[in-house]
């Protein structure tokens, strides 16, 4: 469920001007347009690229993106963008002298989150800033990534996944390479993040096709598709707008929301926090369509020889709206940021030899990565304990034969199933986003309050229940049949 990056949330001020006043007029906080605006900056620069530049020399597309994204930034956050900067020259200087060790991770690790909490304690306020920091937390993993793949590059293949061998780096990257990653126009802002292996198969034209005859490298078809993934991901902004005209965040303070009854309530939460997270889906949708736009996307070919271009996909749109499990959520929403977390933080943590401890410890790198508002912690929290209940319970449904002659003889009980799981998930999500969104413990305890605190009841309570709850579902018939036997 981890995120980085809203279009419609609040922060820095700039002087006043036609951005400012085209803000006022559609009624929203000005860093944010400035950042959607920033965002749609991406496809001129894709298309320049594209007609100017794909396929030649690597070294002018290395210039050429890092202008551009320092041009984009410097417009965001004046002169706050060379904090960027100084991450990627620290990081370089890191790997130079260490080498491709692992004491360059643990120190790249410590170094980049330093200095993005450094960012968070010196800037947060109550509310979502949009500030430098932001690029700053999408570069930060790009960054630990990169020194762990050069580490993985020294090992050898027997003792890597397959998954890390083909990101593995065997050659440090040169700073101009570094920079150019860092700063590469289509994903800076706010992601998605894609490891360095990509970026330099991309300039050296290997997600490409050649011309079987002369074996030139031809522009790949992939300006439709990248306009037609923005393109919805402005529908799910019209969404997103919309519905917050009537499920505002200071709705949920209102006294007329206070005044409805429980299952009034929890209906409306699971409305709010869905119109929430399609503020997220919206600015995904729209870079990934930027990234398409480029070319960097390419993904090979399906089955009928068509190329797929989902190679930076941040949300598998038809899993996520049909979603009735929790997992279904963390499957198909913010899909590179959980990758991310599970290659280089989840699997890292196999020593341990408890995928508890292993989940526990990522969620908390995942909260503190957001910031230090205890609305973070308490969500990832809350993401956890729900997890733990589907995966312990999930079984003993699968497992007992009642349940499954039940779902497989009557359609009415499919039925029922399927309705009750798209609301427990409808309901739920929204919960568990209340702290996430609302930041500070003032503030999401009362709408807590307000809803009886419904869902930290049912979850804390089901561990010590769990076993009677297994009896009733499973476990008594079980035994029935064995003494039939």
């Amino acid at each position: 469920m981890s995120s980085s990056s809203p279009i419609m949330d609040s922060a820095v001020t700039h002087s006043p001007g036609g951005l400012a006043r085209l803000s006022a007029l559609l009624g929203a906080p000005e860093p944010a347009l400035r950042l959607l605006v920033s965002i749609l900056l991406g496809f001129p620069v894709a298309l320049i690229h594209r007609y100017t530049l794909y396929g030649k020399d690597p070294i002018r597309q290395h210039l050429f993106f890092i202008a551009c994204g320092l041009s984009i930034g410097y417009w965001n956050y004046d002169c706050n963008i060379l904090h960027s900067s100084t991450a990627v020259c620290a990081t370089y200087l890191i790997l130079t002298i260490l080498g491709s060790s692992a004491l360059s991770v643990i120190v790249t690790f410590l170094f980049n989150m330093t200095y993005l909490l450094y960012g968070y304690y010196t800037t947060s306020t109550q509310d979502y800033d949009i500030k430098w920091t932001m690029p700053q937390c999408v570069l930060t993993l790009r960054l630990i990534g990169l020194a762990f793949n050069l580490w993985d590059g020294q090992k050898r293949d027997e003792e890597l996944s397959d998954s890390q061998k083909r990101v593995a780096l065997k050659e440090r990257p040169s700073l101009l390479e570094i920079a150019a990653y860092a700063y590469f126009p289509g994903a800076f802002l706010i992601g998605p993040q894609f490891n360095m292996r990509r970026y330099l198969d991309y300039v050296n034209g290997h997600l490409t096709e050649r011309d079987p005859r002369t074996g030139a490298i031809k522009l790949p078809d992939c300006v439709s598709a990248g306009l037609l993934r923005a393109f919805i991901g402005f529908i799910y902004v019209a969404i997103f707008q919309i519905g917050t005209l009537y499920v505002s965040d200071q709705y949920l303070f209102e006294p007329s929301f206070q005044k409805l009854n429980l299952i009034k309530k929890c209906l409306l939460i699971g409305l709010w926090g869905r119109i929430n997270l399609y503020k997220y889906v919206s600015v995904w949708l729209i870079t990934e369509g930027v990234c398409i736009t480029f070319g960097l996307t390419h993904n090979g070919k399906d089955s009928k020889g068509r190329i797929k271009w989902d190679g930076c996909a941040n949300v598998k749109l038809r899993t996520f709206e049909t979603s009735t499990q929790f997992n279904h959520y963390i499957l198909s929403f913010n899909i590179n940021t959980n990758h991310w977390c599970a290659e280089y933080i989840y699997k890292r943590l196999k020593f341990l030899g408890s995928k508890i401890y292993s989940q526990v410890i990522t969620l908390l790198f995942l909260a503190l990565w957001h910031g230090f508002h205890s609305g973070y912690y308490h969500s990832f929290f809350m993401e956890f304990i729900v997890l733990y209940f589907e995966r312990d319970i999930g079984p003993v449904l699968q497992n007992s034969e009642k349940v499954q002659t039940l779902l497989k003889t009557r359609w009415e009980a499919r039925m029922l199933a399927w309705i009750f799981m798209k609301l427990y998930t409808f309901v739920f999500m929204g919960y568990v986003l209340v702290s996430f969104v609302l930041l500070s413990y003032p503030r999401y305890n009362q709408v807590y309050a307000s809803l009886y605190y419904c869902g930290h009841v049912f979850f804390l309570s089901y561990p010590f229940l769990a076993p009677y709850i297994k009896r009733l579902i499973g476990q008594r018939h079980e035994r029935q049949r064995s003494h039939q036997e």
